[in-house]
């Protein structure tokens, strides 16, 4: 009963999305184009994302979701033609998407990094980085707030930090007495949402290949203060560490963990585990920290190049007017270069080894690039019915009182979705095109305001969900059972998107990232003061 009400509000929720952002005001496809389809510019040009939303809602499944919601369009395109249904799907399609450079080069980046996160892990620097902080971390706040650090600084992919941040700190964390649970929370809260701020990483790279007609990497950088979720989520978490502060079921885990049980329930699904095989003694700090600089260094480099630095242009100009394609792709592969090379005169790994990291640098991003080729053939799905033309026809007849209020209406439907699903790039590749088309030509610091919501909501709603791969890893890095680490989290993930959501409410209105950021920090400031002063009152009760 509850699965059939939970699919019911998806739909409700899809609907209300789209009868918010597109009052139904039909207007029919112009008369004497030849070329176009039955149903340009209609409602039915919708229906392929409607339906990949549907769909991926009550089955969980992002791949088949998009797919099928790629026949739909492509079915709607060829007049239900099996043989035009076909070629539109692969050759409009698939093979189009795959065929555009910028999206080859926004692939190319993402198996580099692979390659480089391969490399990293197999040379030791990660568990080299774990020895020094457990020799010169002293107290149980520094001991989280290394962890946060440690999160912080892998700010290149997600999938890398939860891989990476758990067998790092975990000896670390447990010295210090912080329970399991705290630890997944933290490595869980430093991985997207730090990713999805940080404009060198493979969620820029992401956004950037989902927003067309604009800049993309631009559009990424100037939606960044306005990313509530994500940047509330990181003052929380430094904030409850300073301020020694716990509420929920995580504050029993972490008073159980002080008196020595760091796990809280009997569940140790990881307590028989010896201890992990000894990483290569010739693995030090700086085959992380180096690789991730120069990974850092090259990529800008390589966008300002693309944009005309050394030609002339100023730095931000050329930042700005940018190709993160080409500029991600050569600056990752020259990161690259520079890491084999580092790697093999310290004879950290031999070349055969470094060799054999290309090939699981690739295996570890194949979901990242089923997930990015699908929603972008979605996309051309919908573009090829004459969505933005719709669209755009229909905004020019909504309420502009209305129009203010999307950005937390989209946060809220991002939010769902993604729990439902279990993935943020599904997500934020199904809403931004739409959220995009809704607000060009027409009001841009609105959209800004309201990709960032989308960007928000979907990291959210990924944070909030049990079946998501960055909540799952989160688990497995912290050796923490599943259960536990969800039931501990959910409580802080909604108070820092109940923060958000009013925060997107003013940003609406006033639309100034200098006074929205601001009055945000505040009131999630203020609430945690007021947790701390509840809880405390609890507990002298």
């Amino acid at each position: 009963m509850k699965q059939h009400k939970r699919h019911i509000i998806g739909f409700l929720s899809v609907f209300a999305l789209l009868c918010v952002i597109a009052p139904v005001v039909t207007q029919a496809a112009e008369e004497g184009t030849e070329d176009l389809p039955t149903l340009w510019a209609t409602p039915w040009a919708l229906l392929p994302a409607v339906v990949a939303i549907a769909l991926a809602l009550i089955t969980k499944e992002v791949y088949s979701s998009l797919f099928i919601g790629i026949v739909v369009g492509a079915l709607l395109y060829a007049d239900f033609s099996f043989e035009g249904t076909v070629l539109h799907v692969f050759n409009d399609g698939l093979i189009a998407v795959l065929c555009d450079s910028y999206n080859m080069g926004i692939l190319i980046f993402l198996v580099l990094l692979g390659t480089m996160v391969a490399l990293m892990n197999k040379a030791g620097g990660s568990a080299a980085f774990g020895r020094w902080a457990g020799d010169h971390i002293k107290t149980r706040v520094g001991a989280q707030l290394a962890t946060i650090l440690l999160g912080v600084l892998i700010f290149i992919d997600d999938y890398f930090n939860c891989l990476t941040v758990g067998s790092v700190m975990r000896p670390v964390t447990d010295k210090h007495n912080v329970s399991r649970a705290k630890l997944a929370y933290l490595i869980d809260a430093t991985a997207a949402p730090v990713c999805i701020i940080a404009p060198i990483s493979s969620w820029a790279a992401a956004v950037s290949g989902f927003v067309e007609g604009e800049d993309g990497l631009a559009l990424f950088v100037s939606a960044i203060p306005y990313n509530f979720y994500a940047i509330l989520t990181i003052v929380m978490m430094v904030g409850m560490v300073l301020m020694k502060v716990e509420f929920g079921s995580m504050a029993v885990h972490e008073k159980n963990a002080k008196n020595g049980d760091l796990y809280t329930t009997p569940d140790r699904p990881y307590g028989n585990i010896q201890a992990e095989e000894k990483p290569d003694s010739k693995g030090k700090v700086i085959d992380l920290v180096i690789p991730i600089i120069c990974l850092v260094i090259c990529c800008v480099i390589g966008m300002i190049y693309t944009g005309g630095f050394f030609s002339g242009a100023d730095f931000v100009t050329a930042f700005s007017g940018s190709d993160a394609s080409v500029g991600l792709a050569l600056g990752s592969f020259f990161g690259l270069v520079i890491t084999v090379v580092l790697y093999l005169v310290r004879r950290v790994l031999n070349f055969k080894e470094c060799m054999d990291c290309l090939a699981d640098g690739f295996k570890a991003m194949v979901p990242a690039i089923l997930i990015l080729t699908f929603a972008w053939t979605l996309k051309a799905m919908t573009d090829s019915l004459g969505a933005k033309d719709f669209v755009a026809n229909l905004v020019s007849h909504s309420a502009g009182s209305l129009m203010n209020f999307l950005p937390a209406v989209i946060f809220l439907i991002g939010c769902f979705l993604a729990f439902a699903t279990g993935t943020s790039w599904g997500t934020f590749g199904i809403l931004i095109p739409i959220v995009v088309a809704v607000f060009q030509d027409t009001n841009h610091s609105l959209m800004i305001i309201s990709i960032s919501a989308c960007m928000a909501g979907a990291v959210c709603g990924d944070h909030c969900s049990p079946i998501s791969d960055t909540t799952i890893m989160a688990s497995a890095g912290a050796q923490c059972n599943h259960v536990n680490h969800v039931s501990t989290q959910l409580p802080y993930a909604i108070v820092a998107a109940a923060v958000s959501f009013v925060s997107y409410i003013i940003a609406g209105f006033v639309q100034n990232a200098w006074i929205c950021l601001p009055i945000a920090i505040v009131l999630m400031l203020a609430v945690l003061f007021l947790l701390k002063n509840v809880h405390s009152q609890n507990m002298d009760e």
